[in-house]
């Protein structure tokens, strides 16, 4: 089997997330203990408690879901005879899968990703801007009623086909939202989240992160990466910095990286992190591939067991 593992983005975070996995993985623990230190917030009694505002709040979210994911990665691997040959990750996600090939150290990972949440966070003020799901409509489509709308607003995630986000001002997404319903979309609706992620809008967050970036010590992926920003790998450092600073205003595409990795050979995919996110966008785009979660203490035991 050629293994790839995949690493979601913000959304797929909750309250008392891998709090099952308890004693019989304090690794888990561990690896909050150290983002905590790193970030001098109790970040581990914050994801088990709550509140959920807390949680959701983006420079929280990101270095949480980060570090459940490397952990998660780190319980595979250290458990079973998973040997990935790709990684990807979806927008934040992109630096679990870093941090997981060797790119990028965990405590510099932490620190960044919580910037970018402060950046991001800071981009637009609250209630200005937003993004929304549109469900049962093709691309072209969907960035033809964009461009109608009056105002910024543009596609965000191409997630698998049919199921695109944009995001945008407020007045511009409603009225894009409207379009695409004109236009036969399924379903479209606004996202509960913070911001316009992934659009021009964040511009002024992308141009601040790229000193941040220049702190850290980057190197080439032990194992492949493939990035949101155009389903490709990095060439080298320049590139590999290049693409992640055009993710923060750019679209995630992320059904063509998973189509990339398919590509590559790939018949077996994991999911590591909480939730069943890019599970589900998978089967979305490539049924005939299998694609495990292991964000439950069940699911991996499950896998574990599979691996003896």
């Amino acid at each position: 089997m050629t293994t790839g593992v995949i690493f979601p983005g913000q959304g797929s975070q909750f309250v008392g997330m891998l709090e099952d996995f308890g004693s019989d993985y304090p690794l888990i623990k561990d690896y909050f203990v150290r983002a905590s230190e790193v970030l001098d917030v109790p970040l581990w009694d914050i994801t088990m408690n709550g509140p959920i505002e807390k949680l959701a709040s983006t420079e929280i979210t990101q270095p949480a879901l980060l570090t459940a994911s490397v952990a998660l990665f780190e319980i595979l691997q250290t458990n079973t005879q998973v040997l990935p040959a790709v990684m990807a990750g979806h927008s934040l996600g992109e630096y679990s899968a870093l941090v997981a090939s060797n790119s990028l150290s965990f405590e510099d990972a932490v620190m960044l990703v919580h910037r970018r949440g402060l950046l991001m966070k800071e981009a637009v003020p609250q209630g200005e801007g937003g993004m929304a799901a549109i469900l049962g409509l093709d691309g072209n489509i969907v960035e033809a009623c964009c461009d109608k709308a009056e105002g910024m607003v543009s596609p965000a995630n191409y997630n698998a086909p049919g199921q695109i986000v944009i995001a945008g001002k407020m007045d511009a997404l409603e009225s894009a939202i409207l379009l695409c319903k004109e236009a036969g979309a399924r379903r479209a609706t606004v996202l509960n989240v913070s911001g316009p992620f992934h659009s021009p809008l964040m511009e002024s967050a992308r141009d601040q992160f790229e000193r941040y970036l220049e702190q850290v010590n980057l190197i080439m992926p032990t194992v492949p990466v493939v990035h949101n920003v155009d389903g490709s790998q990095a060439k080298n450092l320049p590139d590999l910095k290049a693409k992640l600073l055009a993710q923060l205003s750019g679209p995630v595409l992320w059904e063509l990286c998973m189509n990339s990795i398919y590509s590559m050979g790939v018949d077996e995919l994991f999911e590591c992190g909480p939730g069943k996110v890019l599970t589900g966008l998978n089967k979305r785009i490539n049924s005939s591939i299998g694609c495990r979660s292991i964000g439950t203490k069940d699911e991996f035991s499950i896998v574990s067991d599979e691996q003896r």
